[in-house]
Formats: C-alpha cells, sequence, structure tokens
C-alpha cells in the first residue's frame, strides 16, 4: 500500500482550501461573473496556484460542487444506515440534508442554482449530480418497500414516494435559506415523516 507523503497531505490541504473559497464566491456571485482571480484572493493564494489544481473556471466550479455533493451523499447514506425503523431511517436522511445545508449555506446557493441544470445540460459533472441523485432516491424506495413488506404501510409506488420525499425535504432547505428558519432541522425532520407517514398509513 503505498504510503501518503506529507506533501500529498499539504496539497490535498491546498485544494480543498481552494474549493471551500469557491463555493462562497460562485455563491455571492454566480458562476458567470465570478472569476479566478476572486477565488484566489478569498482563498488567499496567487492566481496562478489555482491553476496548478484546476485548468479552469469550469473545472473548479464542477469540482466545488461535486465535492460538497459527495460529502454530504456519504452523511446521508451512513445516517440512514445507522438508524432503526421506516420512522427512523426517513428522519434522518431529511435531518442530515437539513443539518449539512444549514451548516453549508454558500454550498446551497450553488447546489440550488445547478439542480435546474443536471437533467437538461449534459456534462460528465452533470452524469454524477443525477447519479446521487437517483441514489438516494432509490434509498428512499428500498425502505418504503421493506416497510410495505411488513405491512407498515399500504401499497403504493415507492419510487413516486421516495422523490416526492426528496422534494418535500429539498423544498424545507430551500426555504430555510430564503426565510429566517421557523424550527430547527430536527422539527423540519420531524415535519417530513409526520407528513408522509400519514399519508402511507394503511387504514
Amino acid at each position: 500500500m503505498a504510503r501518503t507523503t506529507t506533501r500529498q497531505i499539504l496539497s490535498e490541504h491546498r485544494r480543498s482550501e481552494i474549493l471551500e473559497a469557491a463555493r462562497r464566491v460562485f455563491a455571492r456571485k454566480g458562476f458567470t461573473k465570478a472569476g479566478i482571480g476572486e477565488i484566489a484572493r478569498e482563498a488567499g493564494i496567487a492566481k496562478g496556484t489555482v491553476y496548478l489544481y484546476f485548468r479552469s473556471k469550469d473545472a473548479v466550479y464542477w469540482a466545488a460542487l461535486g465535492a460538497g455533493m459527495r460529502e454530504l451523499h456519504g452523511k446521508a447514506m451512513d445516517q440512514v444506515a445507522a438508524a432503526s425503523g421506516t420512522e427512523g431511517k426517513i428522519r434522518a436522511f431529511a435531518e442530515t440534508k437539513l443539518q449539512y445545508f444549514d451548516l453549508h449555506r454558500d454550498f446551497l446557493r450553488v447546489y440550488q442554482a445547478e439542480l435546474g441544470n443536471a437533467l437538461t445540460r449534459p456534462s460528465a459533472a452533470n452524469q454524477g449530480f443525477t447519479r446521487i441523485y437517483l441514489e438516494q432516491v432509490d434509498l428512499l424506495a428500498s425502505i418504503l418497500r421493506g416497510a410495505m413488506r411488513r405491512r407498515e404501510i399500504r401499497r403504493v409506488n415507492a419510487e413516486k414516494v421516495a422523490a416526492a420525499i426528496f422534494e418535500i425535504t429539498r423544498g424545507l432547505i430551500v426555504q430555510r435559506l430564503l426565510t429566517k428558519p421557523s424550527g430547527s432541522p430536527e422539527a423540519e425532520a420531524a415535519f417530513v415523516v409526520d407528513l408522509v407517514l400519514k399519508g402511507l398509513r394503511r387504514t
């Protein structure tokens, strides 16, 4: 197994700093108005240093978006796996995303701006975006299918309900971005669970 050198560690740290700075700049100015020079200033480095890591503004943008998406995806998957029961797993999914975006509001602005483009503008990055979305919907659908097998909820189209849970959670996240949050992420997640499971309970 290859050993990680100090130089590799420092390089990865610098790359992460550039991506964090890029998310802040893209969140403030949008993709079109943002520039490599501004990203460099935000990161406290020379403009040429950015080009040592990324060949273009486009590359910085997709790397910044992708890094945040992968981090959030991993956290959501881990928390759902650790939770027990249908209610607990749906709550863990919603709560993890709400908490993450509360802590990374700059990333949320970039994420939200790109979501509408994911299915309409072909690119390798958008394919990654779509893949993560589909994996999360499939995760929720598998939870629902398990609940149906256990006769905890009535028979439904699991994929459609899973997509609805994803969108309800996203809607609450956007509301928290645009207005002063009226409740904690935990309370918002409980609302999602209550809303969804009330409609799915067997009569």
